[in-house]
């Protein structure tokens, strides 16, 4: 009988779900914290990846340098970030790959000092960003491109995270920034100037890449899919299960910090400007490598895309029909 057992116990592992066995550890991270990376606290706190076989703890970074650098570190496994810090991070050597993209928007308000009231105003002016090399400072020169205003024209400092901005903007030690489109509300509120909508003038822009090592990728290919797999199913389920709104924005206001309002505000903006799949926009990371090319001056052959992306798993799970959820 203990024989017949123990085969019977062998085989019940064999078929076990993923999510019985052990799981694999990941450690993924983003450069802070905002409802642009919804889809991957969701894939944590619904359990998809467990159900896909993986144990991803989630760490916050602050910074797109920092953050690439505890990659490039392999103190963490993936990141995900604007395309801005990937871009200019491979261009200097690292061995790092865009392998999709959750969020292909820039959902940012431009928000100024109310006596600023129209986009020239703002020549001369102070405008803070979170820092260098972001998605902050690619939406202010986009906004200054569809205006006509050179870049030259404001003064680009590096103020820290949204609150802190908003902050430096009453003290008056700044005169305008771009928060993302959830906090715009609370901008109002301060009696602060809302300028532009920056999707109304930027139509595409890989804002949230998901970014791994090419080594990794080459090493760890079945863990780098089945988290693809996860957070794909995140989004899928976002826009398709509104029965999932009470999670979804009990998870906003817990990860983000945000009271009950906002967090529902948040969900609303949110929930269906994900991309699925989640593929890069060519079009968008080629403005991007555009401006950065403008900026270095360097060859535009070292600009192609193939040397930034690598949505080969993304073509295998289109392939597969892993999308087509029913």
């Amino acid at each position: 009988m203990s024989i017949i057992f123990l085969i019977f116990f062998f085989f019940s592992l064999l078929s076990a779900p993923s999510s019985l066995l052990a799981l694999e550890r990941h450690i993924h991270s983003g450069a802070g914290q905002s409802p642009q990376q919804l889809p991957i606290y969701a894939a944590k706190d619904l359990g998809l990846f467990q159900k896909y076989g993986l144990d991803v703890e989630l760490v916050v970074i602050t910074g797109g340098a920092t953050l690439l650098q505890a990659l490039i570190g392999q103190s963490i496994n993936s990141a995900n970030g604007s395309a801005m810090a990937p871009a200019r991070a491979i261009l200097s050597g690292a061995d790092l790959a865009i392998i999709g993209t959750i969020l292909n928007k820039n959902l940012y308000t431009f928000v100024t000092r109310k006596d600023i009231r129209k986009p020239s105003d703002l020549r001369g002016k102070k405008i803070g960003i979170a820092n260098f090399g972001g998605a902050n400072q690619f939406s202010v020169l986009a906004a200054l491109k569809a205006w006509d205003i050179p870049a030259d024209a404001v003064k680009l400092i590096p103020s820290g995270n949204d609150p802190a901005r908003l902050i430096a903007i009453e003290a008056g030690g700044l005169d305008g920034t771009v928060i993302p489109n959830s906090a715009a509300g609370i901008a109002a509120k301060k009696g602060m100037n809302i300028l532009a909508n920056i999707p109304d003038i930027v139509k595409e822009f890989p804002d949230r890449t998901m970014i791994m090592e090419r080594s990794f990728l080459k090493k760890n290919r079945e863990s780098a899919k089945r988290f693809l797999q996860a957070v794909s199913e995140a989004i899928y389920r976002l826009k398709v299960e509104p029965q999932l709104r009470e999670k979804t924005v009990a998870i906003l206001a817990k990860r983000f910090r945000l009271d009950r309002q906002v967090a529902e505000e948040a969900y609303d903006i949110y929930r269906n400007v994900f991309s699925f799949p989640p593929r890069t926009g060519r079009r968008g990371l080629q403005d991007v490598l555009e401006i950065i090319q403008q900026e270095t001056g360097r060859p535009k052959a070292e600009f192609a895309l193939s040397r930034f992306l690598d949505e080969s798993i993304m073509d295998e799970l289109e392939h597969e029909n892993f999308f087509n959820f029913k």
